[in-house]
C-alpha cells in the first residue's frame, strides 16, 4: 500500500493545504510519481529483518554447540586422566635405575642391570658452575644439595648397596692437603669413589695424595695440573685401572672458558662389590 502526499484545494476556495491519502497496492507504482493532483507517492511498511534473524539464530546455535563440546571434553579428561597416570606408574621397569619420569638433574642415558650401580659425574665449568655427581639416578652432590665446592669433590658409596656414605670437597688452591689425605685413608675397602674437579684442584695436591687416588684406579691423577678438568670413578682396593675417567688439560689456545677448559663427564655402570 502507498501513502499519497500532496497539495490540494481546500473546500470553499481557501489556501492550499496538505492532503494525505492511501492507495491500494494494485494501483501503486514503485518509486516516486506525480499524479494528476501534483501529488507524490512512496512505499511504506516494515523493513525485512528475516535474514538478520536467521543469522543471529544460527550463531547462537553454533555457540551453544561449542560450549557443550568443551564441557564434554573437560568431563572426559577428569574421568580418564588419573587412571592413565596410574597405569604408567605401575608399568614394569627394566632395572632399579629406570624411574617414573626420567627427568631432573640426573637424567642418565644408560640403564644399568639390577646388580650394578649407575653413576653420572660432571666436572665444574670454569669457576662458575659447580660439579654434579649422581648415583642410581639420584643427585648426591651438586648445587641443589649445597655440598659442592672449589677443588676436588668426592662422593663415597657403599659398593654393595649403593648407599651414599660420605660427600666432601677439598680446596687445593688455598687449602691444605692433609684433610684430603685423611679422608682418602678413611675410606673402607670395597667402596666406590667418585671425584670431580671444580675451578682448580692441583696446586697443593702432593705425591702422597696423588698415590692414594692412583691406588683407587686413576690413570691421570699424576698429570693433573693447574686448572685442568678431571672426573674419575674408582674403588678402594681396586686391582685394575678404572676405565671411567676423563681428563682435559688447560690450554689457553684451546680453552673453552678463557682460563678453563671445557667441562668433562663420565657415565656408566659398575658391578657391586663382592668379597
Amino acid at each position: 500500500m502507498q501513502l499519497l502526499i500532496g497539495c490540494c484545494q481546500a473546500t470553499g476556495g481557501g489556501a492550499g493545504s496538505t492532503c494525505l491519502s492511501w492507495i491500494p497496492p494494485e494501483n501503486a507504482q514503485s518509486g516516486w510519481q506525480q499524479d494528476e493532483r501534483n501529488m507524490f507517492t512512496f512505499k511504506v511498511g516494515k523493513p525485512n529483518i528475516g535474514k538478520q534473524s536467521n543469522v543471529i539464530r544460527w550463531f547462537l546455535q553454533a555457540l551453544t554447540l561449542l560450549i557443550l563440546l568443551v564441557f564434554i571434553l573437560v568431563v572426559f579428561l577428569q574421568l580418564y586422566s588419573d587412571p592413565l597416570k596410574g597405569i604408567t606408574k605401575k608399568a614394569p621397569v627394566s632395572s632399579h635405575l629406570a624411574t617414573e619420569h626420567q627427568e631432573g638433574p640426573c637424567l642418565m642415558k644408560k640403564v644399568c642391570p639390577a646388580n650394578q650401580l649407575g653413576f653420572l659425574v660432571q666436572s665444574g665449568a670454569a669457576n662458575v658452575v659447580p660439579p654434579k655427581i649422581c648415583v642410581n639416578n639420584k643427585l648426591v652432590l651438586g648445587t641443589v644439595m649445597n655440598n659442592a665446592g672449589d677443588g676436588i669433590n668426592i662422593v663415597v658409596v657403599n659398593g654393595k648397596t649403593g648407599e651414599t656414605l660420605k660427600t666432601d670437597h677439598f680446596n687445593m688452591y688455598s687449602g691444605k692437603v692433609e684433610p684430603l689425605i685423611e679422608f682418602l685413608k678413611g675410606i673402607e675397602t670395597g667402596s666406590v669413589v667418585l671425584m670431580a674437579v671444580f675451578d682448580e684442584g692441583s696446586r697443593n695436591l702432593n705425591d702422597e695424595a696423588r698415590k692414594l687416588i692412583a691406588d683407587m684406579g686413576s690413570s691421570t691423577i699424576q698429570s693433573l695440573g693447574y686448572r685442568d678438568n678431571w672426573v674419575f670413578v674408582g674403588g678402594k682396593g681396586a686391582s685394575e685401572k678404572s676405565s671411567f675417567e676423563q681428563y682435559v688439560k688447560s690450554d689457553e689456545s684451546k680453552n673453552k672458558y678463557d682460563n678453563w677448559p671445557e667441562m668433562v663427564e663420565v657415565e656408566g655402570c659398575i658391578p657391586t662389590y663382592v668379597e
